[in-house]
């Protein structure tokens, strides 16, 4: 009965992260319809070594990536000087070669002097830098949820992820969100333009699309200290005056 319960829990949570993502198959009208998400390979012999929780990992890794890539596009769109600091290219192919390339560059980029999680970020809004900021911030965050992932986007029962270490990069996103619509230079300008709140317009989009980060981050977490039955250690913070969490 205990197993069976466990089974349900699982399969209730993966609905959950589901209802995060941002695959859409079809619309009823102009509302569009976002199903669970369906593992390419499920078929296959090496789901046989798959749990529901890794499952839930491979979810939550693949789904977090795609909005990374559609932030790192919106934001070379909102702020295209950063984008002609890099490339030439259009911001498309810019962001595959990013996330596409990782085999080759390891997400290691000299512009950025091969900078990596909470470092690169803070790279990102040092008012000395003078290169592309895009770069550096969404790197740093990718790679800080790989990290906290064991540097892996595909899990299996031999895995042993750390629940309290992934609870604290989804407060590290909060944190790397905050400065992104807070982190002035010293002219007082915004170093990256995101939300545009004002009498003609209201676009918070890049605040939604980080507020699914941080909630399959947070389900995930949470759900696997459950499964494992380790105990996460909630820290309260100042989003101002906060610091990056180990992980």
């Amino acid at each position: 009965m205990v197993k069976f319960r466990n089974v349900i829990t699982s399969l209730s949570l993966l609905a959950m992260l589901a209802a995060c993502t941002t695959t859409t198959s079809t619309k009823v009208g102009s509302v569009p319809i976002k199903p669970i998400p369906e593992q390419q390979d499920r078929t296959t012999i090496n789901q046989l070594g798959k749990s529901d929780f890794d499952r839930m990992a491979d979810v939550e890794m693949r789904e977090n990536t795609d909005s990374l890539r559609l932030l790192m596009r919106k934001l070379y769109k909102r702020n295209p000087q950063e984008l002609h600091k890099s490339t030439s290219d259009p911001a498309e192919k810019m962001v595959d070669w990013v996330f596409d390339g990782a085999a080759q560059h390891h997400f290691q980029f000299e512009a950025i002097n091969n900078l990596q999680d909470t470092d690169a970020i803070f790279l990102a809004f040092r008012s000395d830098y003078q290169g592309d900021r895009v770069l550096p911030f969404i790197v740093g965050i990718h790679t800080m949820l790989l990290k906290a992932h064991g540097n892996k986007i595909d899990f299996y029962l031999t895995d042993n992820l750390d629940p309290q270490r992934i609870y604290n990069v989804a407060r590290n996103v909060e944190i790397a969100a905050w400065k992104l619509s807070n982190a002035r230079a010293p002219n007082g300008a915004l170093y990256l333009l995101t939300n545009e709140v004002n009498d003609k317009d209201r676009n918070l989009s890049f605040e939604r699309e980080f507020g699914k980060i941080i909630g399959r981050t947070d389900l995930y977490a949470i759900a696997l200290a459950e499964k494992s039955q380790r105990f996460i250690s909630r820290v309260m913070q100042n989003l101002a005056t906060a610091f990056f969490l180990p992980f």
